[in-house]
């Protein structure tokens, strides 16, 4: 059964008040609400701050899975302007972490920074998470229920190091250090430790990479957590070589291609087009997945997974709707396929709704609520900041 998570923003209330329209009685109850809100919620209600001053916002989450059970978490987002010079591109940086009822535990970190001048940005994320994985098998030809629930530590921080050449084009060095450990596979159907070899995909006894490479963007975007003009397509080969005991040697081409095209007054059609492609000796964790929160939205992140990956997805966007100065919405419709050659056939669609709530009205900045279905199930995802 596909893992099915919900999570819940506890001042989540707030997109409710986004919707009141401009009456007496909710111009009343918003004052109302003003005086007894707390100072973290309040911030998130009334953005008072100068535009050109950084955004901080903390909140607990809570969330559910049947690989985790109960799952409780503190998530954070600061937003800024170098110098505070609103000319420049928003940066910012992401916190979440998490603690469940299993005893597992997990810290991300994300960024997206830009410099002076826009002419350096560093981009990258790191995870590490003691977290349970569901094991479908490899391809898109695989089974409706994993096949084992995968328990490890797993740890990747991916950097990117970007300079700016002239106008939109950039290019610069990449770095991606990924590695998994004490990993055991609870094979369904109790086969445990018999299992046979067959059976366990590469890596499945632990895998250390470090990929060096270099990456090509040319990228218009002025707001990357809310774009409504402009386009991004970025390219970039990693290597990653045979440094330790346990490495995988491999290649990994990447490209991710954006659009978007402002149609209406707060109306906005974006397109994304996405591919990872790998060749050579690849472990199982290092395989492209298809699902998650971004794109594929309904597919458990890993549901299908091989060398090579493509997908594209397009969505409308109003933010925010046009009987509300807080309240907007989203439409979107996905396809995707793996393959251990160029994924020619076998295309899986998803597609969903999503309301938004402008958080941050002075720095453009949505909050998401996401419901993604497909055939197989749905997912729902809360993040701060657009899909792409």
């Amino acid at each position: 059964m596909q893992s099915k998570k919900l999570v819940f923003f506890l001042s989540f209330y707030c997109l409710i008040g986004g919707a009141f329209s401009q009456t007496h009685d909710s111009i009343e109850l918003k004052k109302s609400l003003k005086i007894h809100l707390p100072p973290w919620i309040h911030n998130m209600v009334y953005d008072t701050a100068s535009s050109t001053k950084p955004r901080f916002l903390i909140y607990p989450t809570v969330a559910y899975s049947p690989e985790t059970l109960w799952e409780f978490g503190i998530s954070s987002l600061i937003v800024f302007h170098h110098n505070n010079d609103t000319t420049l591109r928003l940066s910012e940086i992401s916190m979440f972490g998490f603690y469940t009822q299993k005893k597992q535990l997990g810290l991300w970190i994300d960024h997206s920074i830009y410099g002076r001048n826009n002419k350096f940005m560093t981009l990258g994320k790191i995870r590490f998470q003691n977290y349970p994985l569901s094991y479908y098998g490899v391809g898109s030809n695989i089974s409706d229920k994993p096949l084992a629930i995968v328990n490890a530590n797993y740890y990747n921080a991916r950097e990117r190091f970007i300079y700016r050449i002239r106008n939109n084009l950039f290019a610069g060095l990449e770095l991606d250090y990924q590695q998994i450990n004490k990993i055991d596979f609870q094979w369904n159907g109790g086969l445990g430790s018999s299992t046979p070899d067959a059976l366990l995909p590469k890596g499945a006894n632990g895998s250390q990479n470090l990929g060096i490479g270099l990456g090509v963007l040319i990228d218009s975007r002025h707001n990357i957590l809310n774009v409504r003009d402009g386009y991004l397509f970025e390219v970039a080969y990693i290597h990653y070589g045979n440094l330790f005991a346990q490495s995988f040697r491999m290649n990994t081409l990447f490209f991710d291609g954006r659009y978007f095209l402002p149609t209406n007054k707060n109306q906005v059609l974006a397109f994304q087009l996405v591919g990872q492609f790998s060749n050579g000796n690849v472990p199982f964790n290092q395989l492209s997945l298809m699902g998650g929160e971004s794109i594929m939205r309904g597919y458990y992140l890993g549901r299908y997974r091989d060398k090579n990956y493509l997908a594209t997805q397009v969505e409308y966007r109003f933010l925010p709707f046009s009987f509300s100065k807080r309240l907007g919405g989203v439409l979107f419709g996905s396809l995707g396929s793996v393959s251990e050659t160029f994924p020619t056939q076998n295309y899986k669609w998803s597609a969903g709704a999503g309301l938004r709530y402008l958080i941050f009205p002075k720095k453009d900045v949505f909050t998401r609520i996401d419901l993604g279905v497909n055939p197989q199930g749905y997912g729902i995802y809360f993040y701060i900041g657009e899909s792409f």
